[in-house]
C-alpha cells in the first residue's frame, strides 16, 4: 500500500468547493464487468467527456509553501470529467473523476501530457501530480503538462467509504504477528466485520472499483486531454494499472514507465510471501545502516532485538503519547505499522530510529505519527479513504478462484511467522481480507501488451514493497518490455539517482529506451 501525504485531505475539501462532490451511493447504480481487448477498444471509440478545468492556484499554493521545490514557477488547474460506471453501458450512468494539471512556466517544444499514478491502490493521482511537480527534473516539466487523476473510488473521485474510523483504529492496533488460535480468530473477525460493513453499504456496486475499468477510464482521460497516445508514469500498483492499459489499448501507448513493478505472475500466496520477505530484508538493511552510523545506532548493536523488546513492552503496557489531544496508546500493531511505513523510503530511516527510541522511553508520539501517515489517519481522528479503496480495488482484481481458505492461512501464519519473524504472520493473515470480501470480481488480464512500443520497467534491488523479481517478470511478460534496475534501497527508483533519472528522462522525452538489463549503481 502506497504512503500518501496530507495534501489529499486538503484536496478532498477543495473538490467540494470547486466542483461539488458526489458520494458513491448517489452515483453507483451498476457495475462494470470484464471485457476483452476488442470490447475495451470499442468503448474507447465513444466520445470522452471533456475536462472542465478551473484555476486553483490560490487554493493549492498555500498547501505546498515551504516545501522543497515550491519556488518553481508552477501553475495549477483542477479538473473534473465523467466516465461510465459500466463500460457495458458506455452511454449510461456516469461517475465524476477529479484531476490536477500542473504546468511550469517557460515550456518549450511541448510534447503533451504526462499522466501519473502513485500506486496503492488507493493513492491519489492528484496528490502525486503536485508532489512530482516539486521534485521531477525541470527538463521533463518543460516538455509535458503533469496530469494526475484520482481513480474511481479514490480520494476525490467518488470515494468509497465503508470502514468506520473506529474499525480502522482497531485494525492498525491489532496484533501484527498473529499465530495463536485466539490471535488468528480475532484477525479473521476484524476482516469479516470489514467485509460485512462494506457489503451492507454498497451491495453489488462494491465490485465496480476494478483496475480494468480504471484503465478504460484512463483512456477516456487520454482522449479528453487531446492526446493521440498516452505518456504515463506509474509507481507500484500504478504499474499494474499501466500494464493493464497497455494490454487493453496497445495502439494508444506512446511511452509507459512502470516503476516498482507489482509481479504480474504471482498468485496471492506467493505475492504475500514475497512481500513478507521484502519487508524483512528492508528491515535488515535499515538495521545494518543504523549500526554502521559513525555517531552510533540509537537502537544499539542489535536493532532487531530492540524491536522485539519494544513489541513485548507495548503488548504488556501500550505506550502513551505526549502529543496534545486525546491520549492515544501505541500497541504492537502501531509500532509495526510505523516500521512498515518508514521502510518505504530510506530518507525516513532516521525518523524511524528516533521514534522507536522515544517509544521505548515511554512516548509513542513518533510511532503514532508514522503509523497515521501510512494508514491515512488525520489529526482530527478521521481517515482518508485510502484503506477502503485499497481493499476494494485489490479484492475486485482478485479472482474468486484465488481465495485462500482459513485453514491454509492458519498454516501459513505458523510457517511464515518462523521464516519471517517480523512480517510473516501478518502477511499470511492479510490473505484473508479478500476471502472475506463480498463483492463481484473482475480479474486482471494476462498482460503481454502485444503491439505496444517499448515499455520501460524499473526495478529496485532493495525494494521492500515490490521486490525486484516482480520487475523482472513484468519486463519479461511484456512483449516490448525493457528492464532497468537500480541497486538502491526503498520503494521505487525515479528520480532518485542520476543514472535512473537520465535513462527515464531520455525515454519520456525522446522515446529512447535504455539497453534492456541496464543496471544503475546505488548512488550513480
Amino acid at each position: 500500500m502506497h504512503r500518501r501525504s496530507a495534501l489529499l485531505a486538503a484536496l478532498a475539501g477543495l473538490l467540494l468547493v470547486l466542483t461539488g462532490c458526489t458520494s458513491f451511493t448517489e452515483t453507483m447504480a451498476t457495475r462494470a464487468t470484464a471485457a476483452h481487448r476488442s470490447e475495451a477498444a470499442g468503448a474507447a471509440e465513444k466520445p470522452a467527456t471533456s475536462i472542465r478545468w478551473t484555476d486553483c492556484n490560490d487554493q493549492l499554493r498555500p498547501l505546498i509553501a515551504g516545501q522543497p521545490g515550491a519556488d518553481r514557477n508552477l501553475s495549477f488547474e483542477c479538473g473534473r470529467t465523467e466516465v461510465p460506471i459500466s463500460y457495458d453501458e458506455p452511454q449510461g450512468a456516469t461517475l465524476p473523476l477529479f484531476l490536477i494539471r500542473v504546468r511550469i512556466a517557460g515550456q518549450t517544444d511541448k510534447i503533451g501530457s504526462l499522466v501519473v499514478n502513485p500506486g496503492g491502490p488507493g493513492g491519489s493521482g492528484a496528490d502525486a501530480a503536485i508532489g512530482l511537480a516539486l521534485t521531477m527534473p525541470e527538463d521533463v516539466l518543460r516538455r509535458f503538462d503533469l496530469v494526475g487523476f484520482d481513480p474511481r473510488g479514490v480520494g476525490s473521485s467518488t470515494p468509497i467509504e465503508c470502514i468506520p474510523a473506529e474499525l480502522k483504529d482497531r485494525l492498525v492496533a491489532a496484533e501484527p504477528r498473529p499465530t495463536t488460535d485466539e490471535q488468528l480468530d480475532a484477525a479473521f473477525a476484524l476482516a469479516d466485520e470489514m467485509g460485512k460493513d462494506c457489503a451492507d453499504k454498497y451491495g453489488d456496486a462494491l465490485g465496480s472499483f476494478d483496475t480494468v475499468d480504471t484503465a478504460r477510464d484512463m483512456d477516456r482521460i487520454r482522449e479528453a486531454l487531446g492526446e493521440e497516445k498516452l505518456t504515463y508514469l506509474g509507481y507500484s500498483y500504478g504499474t499494474t494499472l499501466g500494464s493493464t492499459y497497455a494490454e487493453l489499448f496497445p495502439d494508444h501507448v506512446r511511452a509507459l514507465v512502470l516503476d516498482g513493478a507489482v509481479d504480474p505472475d504471482a498468485d496471492p500466496v506467493s505475492d504475500a510471501e514475497a512481500g513478507a520477505a521484502g519487508f524483512e530484508a528492508g528491515f535488515d538493511a535499515f538495521a545494518q545502516n543504523c549500526v554502521g552510523l559513525i555517531a552510533g545506532c540509537p537502537l544499539g548493536a542489535n536493532p532487531r532485538q530492540f524491536v522485539y523488546d519494544l513489541l513485548n513492552q507495548a503488548a504488556t503496557t501500550p505506550i502513551v503519547t505526549s502529543a496534545p489531544g486525546p491520549k492515544r496508546l501505541a500497541t504492537p500493531g502501531v509500532v509495526m505499522t510505523a516500521i512498515q511505513a518508514a521502510l518505504y523510503d530510506q530518507k525516513s530511516w532516521p525518523q524511524l530510529a528516533q521514534a522507536l527510541v522515544t517509544a521505548q522511553q515511554g512516548d509513542a508520539k513518533g510511532v503514532l505519527s508514522l503509523a497515521d501517515d501510512y494508514s491515512g489517519r488525520l489529526q482530527n481522528g478521521t481517515y482518508t479513504n485510502l484503506l477502503d479503496a485499497n481493499i476494494a480495488i485489490n479484492c475486485a482484481d482478485q479472482s474468486t478462484d484465488e481465495k485462500v481458505t482459513e485453514d491454509r492461512i492458519r498454516q501459513l501464519a505458523q510457517e511464515w511467522g518462523q521464516k519471517y519473524p517480523l512480517f510473516g504472520a501478518g502477511s499470511a493473515v492479510g490473505l484473508y481480507t479478500c476471502t472475506a470480501w463480498k463483492a463481484a470480481r473482475t480479474p486482471l488480464p494476462k498482460r503481454d501488451a502485444d503491439g505496444a512500443p517499448p515499455i520501460l520497467v524499473v526495478g529496485n534491488s532493495g525494494d521492500p514493497v515490490t521486490p525486484l523479481p516482480g520487475a523482472v517478470d513484468m519486463a519479461r511478460d511484456l512483449e516490448s518490455g525493457v528492464l532497468l534496475t537500480w541497486q538502491g534501497q526503498g520503494h521505487t527508483s525515479y528520480p532518485k539517482t542520476p543514472c535512473v533519472t537520465t535513462a527515464v528522462d531520455s525515454y519520456l522525452i525522446d522515446l529512447t529506451a535504455p539497453q534492456d538489463g541496464l543496471t544503475c549503481p546505488t548512488s550513480g
